[in-house]
C-alpha cells in the first residue's frame, strides 16, 4: 500500500514531536550524567584557604547536592609544585587545579585548542616577600653566583614570575633572566626549613603566608623585596582552573564548585579565627592559630574570587616569550561565570 507523501510528513513531524516530549519529561540526570567525584590539586599556604575551607566543611558536597546531584565525593590533594599541579590536571589525575596565577596562565597558553584550561576564578590577593638569611643582601644586585633562591617552581611559578620582572626593573631591560640561574624547585615548607636551618647552599626564599611570616620570626632573617613594591600594588596570588571539558560535561557540578568558593571567601571574611583552625588542623601546623587569623585578617591580603592585576602578568610574560598568546583581556583566561566582576 501506498501512502500520499504529505501523510508521511505527518507522521515524521508527529514522531518527532513525541521524541522531543518524552525526552522532555527525563530528569536531568538521566539526560545527562555528571561525575560523583571530584579532584583537586593545590599548592600550599594561605593563598588557597578557600580550598582548605571547602574541604573542612564539605561545601562542593553541600552544593551539589542542594542542585540535585545526589551524593558528590570531593577530593583534594597538596602538591608542592605549580608545575606538578598542571600536570595532574592535564594527566586526569586532577579535575581542577590551583596554583600561582603566572602558573595558571602559562597552562592557559600550552593547551589553547587541546585541553583548554580555563580559570575558574582567582582565590585571593596578598604579597609574597623574598627573605634572606645573608645579612650583607639587600637588594637583588647583591646576589652573587653562590647564592641559591627558593622558588616553588623555576620560570614558572608567581615568584619566578615576579623575580624577573623584579631582575629588569634592578638591571635594566633585557635583564629578566638574570636570576635565573640561582633559583631552584622546592616546596614552601621544604625551602622554609632549608632557609632556617643555614647550613645549605640556600641563601634567600621567595614564598608566601604563612611560611615567610613564619620565617621573620628568626631574627637571622630579613626581607629584600615584596611582590607588591614589584607590581605596584595588589594583585592576585592564586587562581582555580578546570578545562573545558570538564566544565561541559558537569555544567551543574560546575557551578556547585564556584558556589562552594563564593562561600568560603564568605566564611573566611566573617570567621577569620574558625578558617585559621581549618588551615592548621588540615596542614597540621605548629603555628599559633591567633597568629594565622592575624595573616587572614592582613590589611595586604584580601581573599576575593575577582581576577585582579592579570593584565600585568600577562603583559610581561608575552614579551620575554614564557607565553605565545596574549590575551586581549583577562576574560580570555576565565570561564564567563566571572566576566561579570570588575576584574583587570
Amino acid at each position: 500500500m501506498r501512502f500520499p507523501l504529505s501523510s508521511l510528513r505527518r507522521t515524521a513531524a508527529g514522531a518527532v514531536l513525541l521524541l522531543a516530549a518524552g525526552l522532555s519529561t527525563l530528569s536531568p540526570a538521566a539526560a545527562r550524567a555528571e561525575a560523583t567525584e571530584v579532584r583537586f590539586a593545590r599548592n600550599l599556604g594561605l593563598g588557597y584557604l578557600p580550598l582548605y575551607v571547602m574541604q573542612d566543611r564539605g561545601l562542593v558536597e553541600k552544593h551539589a547536592k542542594a542542585a540535585g546531584l545526589g551524593e558528590v565525593t570531593a577530593r583534594y590533594t597538596p602538591l608542592g609544585n605549580p608545575t606538578t599541579i598542571t600536570e595532574a590536571t592535564l594527566s586526569g589525575n586532577a579535575d581542577f587545579g590551583a596554583a600561582g596565577v603566572p602558573a595558571f596562565i602559562i597552562a592557559w597558553d600550552k593547551t589553547r585548542g587541546n585541553a583548554n584550561l580555563t580559570g575558574v576564578a582567582a582565590l585571593n590577593a596578598q604579597p609574597a616577600y623574598l627573605n634572606t638569611n645573608k645579612p650583607t643582601i639587600k637588594s637583588l644586585k647583591d646576589f652573587t653566583d653562590k647564592d641559591r633562591i627558593v622558588v616553588p617552581s623555576v620560570r614558572a611559578s608567581y615568584q619566578a614570575i615576579v623575580l624577573q620582572i623584579a631582575s629588569e626593573q634592578a638591571f635594566g631591560p633585557g635583564q629578566h633572566a638574570r636570576l635565573d640561574p640561582l633559583t631552584v624547585s622546592l616546596s614552601h615548607p621544604d625551602g622554609t626549613a632549608a632557609l632556617l636551618s643555614g647550613r645549605t647552599e640556600i641563601t634567600a626564599h621567595f614564598t608566601s603566608p604563612p611560611y615567610q611570616d613564619q620565617q621573620l620570626q628568626n631574627p637571622a632573617i630579613h626581607t629584600v623585596l615584596s611582590s607588591y613594591d614589584v607590581l605596584g600594588g595588589p594583585a592576585s596570588f592564586s587562581a582555580l582552573w578546570t578545562s573545558a571539558a570538564f566544565r561541559d560535561a558537569n555544567p551543574t557540578l560546575y557551578k556547585a564548585v564556584l558556589a562552594a568558593l563564593d562561600e568560603a571567601v564568605a566564611f573566611i571574611k566573617a570567621d577569620p579565627q574558625e578558617s585559621a583552625r581549618i588551615f592548621i588542623r588540615i596542614e597540621n601546623s605548629k603555628l599559633p592559630a591567633d597568629t594565622v587569623a592575624a595573616l587572614i585578617n592582613h590589611p595586604e591580603i584580601n581573599y576575593d574570587l575577582t581576577p585582579r592585576g592579570i593584565g600585568t602578568f600577562t603583559g610581561f610574560m608575552a614579551r620575554i616569550g614564557s607565553i605565545r598568546n596574549k590575551p586581549a583581556d583577562w576574560r580570555d583566561l576565565f570561564f564567563a561565570d566571572i566576566h561579570d566582576r570588575a576584574g583587570s
